[in-house]
Order: C-alpha cells, then sequence, then structure tokens
C-alpha cells in the first residue's frame, strides 16, 4: 500500500524550547489516523510543518514518495495535502460558495473572486458537508460553530487534496454536531481519502481511526491500536490523567 505521509526525524525548535523531537511516523494511503496528546504537546506543530507554515528545524516530510523540503504552502495543497484550523478561518465577509471557491481556484488567483451565475461546484460541495441551500449565499460571519466547521471541511476538500489533517474538529460543538461532523468524516474514509486527526474528544476519535499516535513535549509516547494507546500508563499519566 502506498505511502500517503512520511515523517522522519522530524524536529522542530524554538530557541530553547523544542515543540517536535525526532517524530517518525507514516500513514498508508486511504488510511485514518489520530493524533492525541495534552495541550502543549506538539500536535498543531505538527501539523504546520506538513503545511510549510512552519519550516521543520531539521527531519523529512514526504507526500506519496515527494519530499517536500522547502515548498510553499501552496505547491503543498497543489501536491495533495490540505487542512483544518482549530479555531476556522473563513473569510467572514464572503458567503459560503464563495469562502468554498477559494479551494476550487488556484491559489494565486484566489483573491479576484467575482460572483457569477453558475455556483454548481460549490454548491454541491456545500450540500456534501450537510449546509442548507439557505446558506449559500449567508456571510460565513452568521454561521454557528456547527456549519463553521462543516464549511472548514467544504473548503479543505475544495482544494482537491487526498490528504486531511483535521484539526480539532470536534471543538466547540454540541452532542448533536459532533455525531453530524463525525458522519462527515465516516463518509470522508469510505471515499479513500487519508487523514489525520487531532481530537481530545476521545470518544469521538476512537470510531474514526484505524490507529492512534500519543505525544507529549514533541515527543511520540506511545503507538497502536486506540484501546492500547489509551491504556497505556504514560499515556494515562500525560493525557487522560489531565483529561479526567
Amino acid at each position: 500500500m502506498t505511502l500517503a505521509l512520511e515523517i522522519k526525524n522530524l524536529v522542530k525548535t524554538f530557541g530553547g524550547l523544542t515543540a517536535t523531537d525526532n517524530l517518525n511516523f507514516d500513514i498508508k494511503e486511504g488510511r485514518s489516523v489520530g493524533l492525541i496528546g495534552p495541550n502543549g504537546a506538539g500536535k498543531t506543530t505538527v501539523f504546520s510543518q506538513i503545511m510549510g507554515e512552519l519550516q521543520q528545524t531539521s527531519g523529512q516530510i514526504s507526500l506519496f514518495g515527494t519530499d517536500l523540503g522547502t515548498l510553499p504552502t501552496s505547491k503543498r495543497i497543489r501536491l495533495g495535502v490540505s487542512r483544518t484550523y482549530q479555531i476556522p478561518r473563513p473569510f467572514l465577509e464572503l458567503s459560503v460558495v464563495e469562502n468554498i471557491r477559494v479551494g476550487l481556484m488556484p491559489n494565486s488567483i484566489w483573491s479576484m473572486i467575482i460572483k457569477g451565475p453558475d455556483h454548481t461546484k460549490e454548491e454541491k460541495l456545500a450540500l456534501e458537508v450537510g449546509l442548507a441551500e439557505t446558506d449559500f449565499e449567508k456571510p460565513a460571519s452568521e454561521l454557528s460553530m456547527g456549519d463553521l466547521r462543516k464549511l472548514e471541511l467544504a473548503r479543505t476538500i475544495a482544494t482537491g487534496a487526498k490528504v486531511l489533517l483535521l484539526d480539532e474538529v470536534f471543538a466547540g460543538l454540541t452532542t448533536g454536531e459532533i455525531a453530524q461532523i463525525s458522519s462527515l468524516i465516516q463518509d470522508l474514509r469510505a471515499k479513500g481519502f487519508t487523514l489525520l486527526i487531532v481530537s481530545h474528544d476521545l470518544p469521538a476519535l476512537e470510531p474514526l481511526i484505524d490507529h492512534v499516535i500519543a505525544i507529549e513535549r514533541g515527543r511520540i509516547i506511545a503507538t497502536g491500536n486506540f484501546k492500547d494507546v489509551v491504556n497505556d500508563e504514560s499515556v494515562r499519566a500525560s493525557y487522560l490523567g489531565q483529561a479526567t
């Protein structure tokens, strides 16, 4: 099976602080992996390095066998990786379909968005993630948190990426909204997307992943199937102990 994402000896330092400390893991194409750990463990920093938003101090990140090196974020997206954020980052003044169009358009011309009559692709994506027709022309600033999460997913899928990095997709959601987002993620798995999911909501995360990686202070402390990892003594001490 093809490796979609491969991380080798990844190190990121900020002055005297080591945010990622010799991380090594890979994800096979079509698999779904959880990335867990306490606040400050380095999870979002890993995402930022994969996307090129932060440049690693050392180590290698490969996407479908291509070393990403120092490529800018825009080129990484075109190669097939995209992400969501803990705090949704839509263009608040733009409508739902206009936000999705940003992902559909080449990065170099995204700012040239012009309203037109043909919104077919955008509307199709909006419906696929559970947004209503009445939301199509609604400014993103008027959406609920649950609908903002759906919009984030639509924007990410719109880039054409096959590797999706989902950062705290359940944060701030109601039980019903979590169920909706979980269903969407299950659909993405069924369609063959490769997923790396960060979540503090372990019960919601468990049915969505094939295995899980636990990190603390930028280092992997356990990896394997969900039950084994969450019952690992070092994980319980660093993460679950904090959460209970």
